[in-house]
């Protein structure tokens, strides 16, 4: 009896994640990161707070062999963040690789290939909430400052008024 033949159901389109994958371990190899979950995976890796100030950017291996040195960009200010933060994100790193591949990391405001590559977005901030006023808060709020004549003193009053008691009511 003949098997019957297996159609394929996607008419010969590939999953992007298998078109791209040689390429991308193509170029993160070429940057020393044998391991790509290391740059897929950062924010869970090091943690949100952590990835939103820096990006991995080389994984350099000395003659030695001693261990590799992790290369970090970030921006001027929060350098010394991360300067004091170094050894928990070896540690975290490391436990990405899963044995010591990591011995030293440095941190860098220039990415090490030029000054183009430097000019990264790190993260976005969280978008803001608009907060609706609270009716009984912004009527309390308007009662308070209804004696202000100037309208624009009385408005930046209300406004503050407005603050006040909503942090006062939570």
């Amino acid at each position: 009896m003949k098997q019957p033949r297996h159609q394929s159901t996607t008419y010969g389109f590939s999953q992007t994640s298998r078109l791209l994958q040689v390429r991308i371990r193509t170029a993160s190899e070429a940057r020393g990161f044998a391991v790509t979950r290391l740059l897929t995976h950062w924010d869970e890796i090091v943690g949100q707070a952590t990835a939103q100030i820096a990006r991995p950017v080389n994984v350099s291996y000395g003659r030695e062999g001693m261990g590799a040195t992790l290369t970090i960009l970030t921006t001027g200010s929060q350098a010394p963040m991360l300067e004091m933060q170094k050894e928990q994100i070896r540690e975290k790193v490391n436990a990405c690789y899963g044995y010591r591949a990591i011995s030293r990391v440095r941190i860098t405001q220039t990415a090490p290939t030029g000054f183009a590559e430097g000019q990264a977005v790190f993260g976005n901030a969280p978008p803001k909430m608009e907060l609706r006023p609270d009716p009984k808060i912004a009527d309390a709020a308007a009662a308070a400052t209804c004696n202000v004549k100037n309208a624009d003193l009385r408005l930046a009053l209300e406004a503050l008024a407005n603050n006040v008691l909503r942090k006062q009511s939570s």
